[in-house]
């Protein structure tokens, strides 16, 4: 995992980084300005256009100097547009301006006539993580030019203009793609700021994740790689009482649909026995569609003990009876997943959420979030109730969306990087809800089961759109599932 820091500790981490390696802080610029190099050769290998590289003042700017140097070496057509002249500048824009080579155009950005064409490259890299105020003057001009014309655009670190923990006051420059260092800056999570963004790649340039940790506040990025160490590992002998016997509840009429793909999601992710609690009218569509799912009678119900794992919610509507969901929260007393109408019917009467089961996993989209814990102004404001309400009923809170979060019991938040924008489509969340409970049921403490859950939904989704993109469907994304283990070589 990436541990993400404060804009103001990231000057305190690269100095401590620089005194601990007994290196310069121009070396470490220039495992930033190499570490860009590798990743555009790679993305953009064939490339027709020049490249103009947009460098402020600061050690931002310093980063597009370098980087400037290397592309150009590499045969590159690169011009330097600056702001302020170099004497003006910091020490470590300063040497790397000594080591352009003459094959650089450098101009101030007031000669510069902005004559871009749509196979050029604009690099921003006039403001870093340190800008705590609105751009104004002739970088608020230039920023607004650039947005106004039609080409590749990169930002190195963050786009100019927004802040690394806030969210952006007036204008920022918009990227297509946003190269970010070592990390993810916490405001890219931000979806006010995904106009600005673009795609998010972060870049390794040196600076161990055991050092980071030094100076974490809490929050991770999970990756890939970091996934397994989550997983429970079964063997040979495993048999299906192993992988979890799991119980949903929903499916009103004329909604069963919500428990199909919540049922079939957690067969998919690997129970070894689904049950359902549906409306007695719908029982016969949901057994025609999922053949392996047993529907639940009176008499589990009244055993829900001999159940490694509940969910709730899915399908299930608001005219539940209400002594009837709390005596299931009352007699179920390990951690359960809620869902959908589950969520709703707490709102409605949030004196119930005492009797959620300590370690329950809570997954509201924003709306559903925003019933249970009030309306936030921003998404900032929105990740600190959810902090605050996993807290203070002591349940992991998997708030949905691009990033989603999990902020956990102890005030930890993890934030996702799987998944796309062709995963926003009904029934989605209900294959959440059984990816999350199949792994709950199959033995994993709950935030691996969140983890895991949110992780996999993102990439089956992921793999998914890479034949249909925005013709993606929840069924889609179920049929991925068990292609996410082989991806991620999950036994």
């Amino acid at each position: 995992m990436l541990s993400i820091i404060s804009g103001d500790k990231v000057k305190l981490l690269d100095a401590a980084f620089i005194k601990a390696r007994q290196m310069r802080s121009l070396d470490l610029m220039e495992n930033a300005a190499k570490a860009f190099f590798v990743w555009f050769e790679r993305m953009f290998s064939a490339i027709q256009g020049e490249i103009f590289i947009f460098s402020g003042p600061g050690n931002n700017g310093g980063d597009g100097v370098a980087i400037a140097r290397l592309l150009a070496e590499s045969g590159k057509s690169v011009k330097l547009i600056f702001f302020q002249d170099k004497e003006q500048c910091s020490p470590d824009y300063q040497a790397n301006f000594e080591r352009l080579p003459s094959k650089v155009k450098v101009l101030s950005v007031l000669d510069f006539d902005f004559q871009i064409t749509e196979n050029d490259f604009v690099l921003d890299c006039i403001f870093g993580v340190g800008i705590n105020r609105p751009i104004e003057g002739v970088y608020l001009e230039a920023v607004n030019k650039l947005n106004h014309i039609s080409c590749h655009k990169i930002s190195v670190d963050i786009p100019s203009g927004i802040p690394s923990d806030n969210i952006l006051q007036g204008e920022a420059f918009k990227a297509e793609h946003t190269l970010t260092f070592q990390f993810p800056k916490f405001s890219l999570l931000f979806p006010e700021h995904a106009e600005y963004t673009g795609r998010i790649h972060v870049v390794d340039i040196g600076i161990p994740d055991e050092f980071i940790l030094n100076f974490n506040e809490g929050k991770f990025f999970l990756r890939r790689e970091d996934i397994s160490r989550f997983h429970k590992k079964f063997h040979a002998f495993s048999h299906k009482g192993d992988f979890g016997r799991i119980m949903l509840f929903g499916g009103s009429v004329g909604k069963v649909g919500a428990m199909v793909l919540s049922s079939k999601a957690a067969l998919r992710t690997g129970s070894g026995l689904v049950h359902v609690q549906i409306a007695e009218s719908e029982r016969a569509i949901i057994q025609t569609a999922v053949p392996e799912v047993m529907v639940a009678g009176a008499q589990e119900i009244k055993k829900l003990k001999s159940f490694d794992a509940l969910g709730i919610g899915p399908g299930w509507g608001t005219e539940v009876d209400l002594a009837f969901y709390c005596s299931l929260l009352k007699r179920y007393h390990k951690p359960l997943v809620i869902d959908a109408d589950g969520l709703n019917l707490l709102a409605k009467k949030p004196e119930n959420l005492k009797y959620v089961p300590k370690g329950s996993v809570l997954t509201p989209h924003l709306k559903e979030f925003q019933r249970l814990a009030g309306e936030a102004k921003d998404h900032k404001e929105r990740l600190e109730k959810a902090r605050s309400f996993a807290r203070e009923h002591g349940v992991y809170l998997v708030l949905k969306g691009a990033f989603t979060s999990i902020s956990t019991p102890q005030g930890e938040q993890f934030f996702n990087s799987s998944g796309n924008q062709y995963m926003a489509t009904a029934g989605s969340g209900d294959v959440l809800t059984g990816m999350i409970t199949s792994f709950l049921g199959q033995g994993y403490p709950p935030l691996n089961a969140a983890i895991c859950g949110v992780f996999h939904h993102g990439l089956a989704g992921e793999m998914a759109a890479l034949k249909k993109r925005r013709g993606v469907i929840a069924s889609d994304i179920i049929e991925c599932v068990p292609g996410t283990f082989v991806e991620l070589n999950i036994e």
